[in-house]
């Protein structure tokens, strides 16, 4: 007995485009530059063509006669799948992303969370926030309410509500859509970074008083020459008291 095989499903093929002598029609229009669109035999559309080192495509193979380009049919496959690549990498699917909080939770997880939402929201995804209540917080669901009014507040320059709070059983459940803006964290930063830069800018300025504090002592160096100068008149004292000695010859005189 032959065992049957399962057939492995393919995948589907695109259709191509026919070129030069794939074309098998009698006549074609033919678009061309300065001229628009003209009839012509399929046999010297391909041998132009052929002259002009390009390949004759069927565009639009839909009308009769079918629409053909005589254009670089290797260049433009390259152009078109390069294209398709870049609208697939430019294409967002938004996601629905979840954050579940607590009644009481503290200020730093709060903050978390909120960051965590702010940047689900920047990269255009829908951000879906549950508040789950346990035991006898089920009391008190003021709290709750008050806790995600106050996270719609803190992101409203980058979200719009979708879907306002409302309880679902022992939870309360709210979405938030993104409305493709940034948060505006960018200016508080640069603040700080700035501070330290003009800081070390003034810290600097005291080098330049200490070389100029250096001055002074040159200065006062220079001012204590002129001291020698004053003491270099104490040899004409010293000549003064020279004259003694025709005193004293005088009184050798006087016993002699």
């Amino acid at each position: 007995m032959a065992i049957q095989r399962k057939a492995h499903p393919t995948a589907p093929k695109t259709k191509e485009l026919r070129i030069n002598h794939q074309i098998r029609v009698p006549k074609v229009k033919l678009v061309t530059e300065g001229n628009g669109i003209e009839v012509f035999d399929t046999r010297d559309a391909i041998r132009m063509a052929a002259e002009a080192g390009l390949d004759l495509v069927e565009v639009s193979p839909d009308q009769d006669p079918p629409v053909c380009k005589i254009i670089n049919y290797g260049k433009w496959k390259y152009e078109q799948t390069k294209k398709k690549k870049d609208q697939a990498r430019n294409q967002h699917i938004i996601q629905i992303k979840e954050i579940k909080m607590k009644p009481k939770i503290g200020v730093h997880d709060y903050q978390i969370k909120c960051n965590h939402g702010a940047e689900f929201l920047e990269d255009g995804d829908k951000v879906k926030v549950s508040l789950r209540f346990r035991g006898r917080e089920i009391a008190h669901p003021e709290i709750g309410m008050a806790l995600m009014h106050r996270f719609i507040e803190d992101l409203k320059e980058i979200s719009a509500v979708e879907t306002p709070p409302k309880m679902e059983g022992r939870q309360i459940v709210m979405v938030l859509a993104s409305t493709g803006k940034k948060k505006p964290t960018a200016k508080p930063a640069g603040e700080a970074v700035t501070k330290p830069k003009s800081t070390a800018g003034e810290s600097a300025k005291p080098k330049s008083t200490v070389a100029e504090t250096t001055k002074p002592k040159i200065a006062a160096a220079e001012t204590a020459k002129p001291k020698a100068t004053a003491e270099e008149p104490v040899i004409p004292k010293i000549a003064a008291e020279e004259p003694v000695m025709p005193k004293a010859a005088s009184v050798n005189a006087e016993e002699k």
